[in-house]
């Protein structure tokens, strides 16, 4: 459905983006993580044909961006961050003109303008200026027009962005369901958001990838580090059990009570350490409270590989 080859774009000396590779299939719900000033929105404007890149190519739908331009525009519904929005018109007007401009007359235009209208929750505000409406309601609007037309290829750059903990929620529902029949891309900078709706994260740092797959396979790709939370009981501090074998380094510690200790400790990969933590622990008088393997969450995925690139 989409694939994209060395793609690059220059803002004067700038480089927004640089030698970006990835495809995605159809169907895929795929999340672009990135502090900011990575490239994430670069990348979106070069797909929906907004600008063109500097050098690189990309094909959607087997069309070259900059062959066939237009062709690729009528597949896509884009949400770009600050959706432009037609202050001096209402809901329902700024709607009927967007559907007008994507072609829709008659039935087919009523017939999708009110299905975006209840997807996205505008029922309320349908005969309201959009001057007079609240971020939350503009961002909603913004996405009805994105999904009027029923595009193959969704691309949202910061969807639920000025909603709050409720419509967020049923955005990414929304989401998920267009995700079963669509290809959709979404740049966020909520975690929770890209795990709650994203097959695949695409993690971007300084204009380049650097690590793309789900987060168990990005954790495989990072040498599949695996973590010890450990609850211990006992009179004394822990110590010594970074020179167990296996065993990486002592991530934290910490006496939440008198006599419990937490700790998290990484293991080196595929050394089966969690044995000789055990043995260590006994050996050394405490009582082990719990014991729980973890891998790395996608927020300290996204930490980890940001901040590496930046030292």
């Amino acid at each position: 459905m989409i694939e994209v080859s060395n793609l690059g774009k220059r803002y004067g000396t700038l480089e927004a983006i640089r030698g970006v590779n990835f495809s995605i299939k159809p169907g895929e719900v795929v999340g672009l993580l990135g502090p900011n000033g990575a490239g994430k929105t670069t990348i979106m404007k070069i797909l929906t044909c907004y600008m063109f890149p500097s050098f690189g190519t990309a094909t959607v739908n087997g069309w070259d961006i900059f062959e066939r331009p237009l062709e690729i525009k009528k597949l896509v519904g884009y949400l770009p961050e600050n959706a432009p929005l037609y202050m001096d018109l209402n809901v329902l007007e700024y709607l009927s003109f967007m559907a007008e401009s994507r072609s829709l007359k008659g039935n087919t235009k009523t017939e999708r303008i009110e299905w975006a209208v209840e997807e996205c929750g505008l029922k309320s505000v349908v005969y309201r200026g959009i001057d007079t409406i609240s971020k939350g309601f503009r961002q909603r609007t913004g996405l009805a027009q994105a999904i009027l037309h029923d595009p193959e290829i969704l691309i949202l750059d910061e969807p639920t962005m000025g909603l709050d903990p409720n419509q967020i929620i049923e955005i990414r529902e929304l989401i998920k369901r267009l995700g079963k029949e669509k290809t959709v891309i979404l740049s966020t900078h909520i975690l929770r958001e890209v795990e709650a709706t994203c097959g695949r994260v695409l993690i971007l740092n300084e204009g380049q990838i650097v690590a793309k797959g789900s987060p168990e396979e990005i954790n495989r790709e990072m040498k599949g580090e695996v973590f010890l939370d450990l609850l211990l009981k006992g009179d004394r501090e822990p110590a010594g059990i970074d020179r167990v074998s296996g065993v990486r380094d002592l991530l934290k510690s910490s006496s939440p009570a008198e006599g419990l200790h937490q700790l998290r400790i990484a293991l080196l990969p595929d050394s089966g350490a969690e044995e000789a933590v055990f043995d260590w622990a006994v050996k050394e008088g405490y009582k082990i409270l719990s014991m729980v393997p973890k891998r790395l969450s996608l927020e300290e995925l996204f930490i980890k590989l940001t901040r590496e690139g930046r030292e």
